[in-house]
């Protein structure tokens, strides 16, 4: 389990089935499985710049809409 204080999805984490428990700045908290959060996000990540430049995307004050009502624990 890693502990953060922002939503993050990294190349380097893809396929290690690893639970993540953000606390947002807001005081929000969510906890997610990692390669579920990938799979759905993969195509919208490969689109993205900061995924080809730097493999890892972050969000720090709410989950990524495309995750709110989805099953990602």
């Amino acid at each position: 389990m890693i502990n953060s204080k922002r939503f993050v999805v990294r190349k380097s984490l893809v396929g290690k089935d690893e639970t993540i428990n953000v606390t947002f700045k807001n005081g929000k908290t969510a906890t997610y499985n990692h390669d579920k959060v990938f799979a759905i996000m993969k195509d919208k990540l490969e689109a993205m710049n900061c995924w080809a430049k730097y493999k890892s995307y972050t969000a720090s004050s709410n989950l990524p809409v495309i995750l709110r009502d989805k099953e990602i624990v």
